[in-house]
């Protein structure tokens, strides 16, 4: 089965554009991997100044729960790095995020948001 590895700025933006990512995987035959360290930044802005952001943060928490995917720790404080290190020893898994210093120095296929609504392996 493949696999796909979600930072939180693409889980943050299906749930604010009201993509359906699990449902989007499971049609791409694809496994969700969220590292453990991406969780805790979804629940640290959750537990932010109430705003738009900390509420889309809690939903996706409430996603997260009700949907099944594998929970791994990076092993690097700093998320972005420790995804393009994984990203570098898993040559075949896709990388799902809107980061570019993540999408520039990540040889893996990746996976984007398309026109506000769907997901695209590039």
């Amino acid at each position: 089965m493949k696999k796909a590895i979600l930072d939180t700025s693409f889980i943050l933006t299906c749930v604010k554009q009201k993509i359906d990512f699990f449902e989007e995987f499971i049609l791409m035959g694809i496994q969700v991997l969220i590292p453990d360290q991406v969780i805790k930044e979804i629940q640290g802005i959750a537990n932010g100044n109430p705003s738009r952001k900390s509420e889309d943060a809690r939903l996706t928490l409430e996603i997260l729960d009700k949907n099944k995917f594998k929970k791994f720790d990076l092993r690097l404080k700093n998320v972005d790095k420790g995804i393009i290190n994984f990203a570098d020893k898993n040559s075949e898994i896709y990388v799902a995020t809107l980061d570019r210093e993540i999408k520039n120095k990540s040889n893996n296929s990746k996976i984007v948001i398309r026109e506000k609504k769907r997901l695209e392996i590039i």
